[in-house]
């Protein structure tokens, strides 16, 4: 299954999400590839980390020119690509082989506007598809500290929006996700009695049921 996790808003977590994601695949025994296609490279970096410290498992990610090159995507069971709009080729590439989309959305009223534009921009390149995508989003660095009535507008906001589904689990924004982040780990490597680990599987069990029942 080819995977996507983008938006048009930087500061959404998508590498953060991508990168735990791919370990935690790699760990139920499924083999991952990861596609950076951020100019940033932030998802090429982390992984970088993790094989400098000689984690296991090793995360195997590679560029934009995978979607080009003949890389046989179908010899691995689960891909997944992190997004940015810089490279706008690549972003309307990822997007027309995509099996899902998944939108991690910041609870605010701008990140709301900014998955309404990407869920219209993602309708005009799948428009002529045969197969297209579904496109999900969820709640993604929840402040525990702010308003609580922010989180609900923006959830009661996604699940109106046309054109993507909401995902009721959510990732609040937890000290966890950072620290294991720099440190080439995923967080459940590196407290699995995290809340947000909680949060995580709770996640991953909803995009990944299959592997979980």
């Amino acid at each position: 299954m080819i995977t996507v996790i983008g938006s048009l808003k930087g500061g959404s977590g998508k590498s953060t999400v991508t990168f735990n994601l791919a370990v935690w695949l790699s760990l139920a025994g499924q083999r991952t590839l990861g596609l950076d296609l951020d100019p940033q490279a932030t998802f090429t970096d982390v992984a970088d980390v993790r094989a400098e410290e000689g984690y296991q498992p090793g995360i195997e990610v590679r560029g934009r020119q995978a979607l080009y090159d003949g890389t046989d995507l179908n010899s691995y069971k689960e891909i997944l690509i992190d997004v940015g709009t810089s490279d706008m080729a690549s972003l309307k590439r990822a997007i027309q082989i995509a099996d899902r989309i998944i939108v991690p959305v910041p609870p605010s009223q701008a990140d709301v506007w900014s998955t309404q534009r990407f869920v219209r921009f993602v309708n005009s390149i799948i428009a002529n598809l045969e197969n297209k995508p579904e496109v999900y989003g969820f709640l993604n660095r929840v402040d525990m500290q702010s308003a609580v009535n922010e989180s609900y507008e923006t959830a009661a906001a996604l699940v109106s929006l046309p054109g993507i589904r909401f995902l009721i689990p959510r990732l609040s924004q937890r000290a966890v996700f950072l620290h294991s982040f720099s440190e080439g780990l995923a967080a459940m490597e590196l407290d699995p009695r995290d809340p947000g680990v909680r949060e995580f599987n709770a996640l991953a069990a909803e995009l990944y049921s299959h592997l979980v029942r």
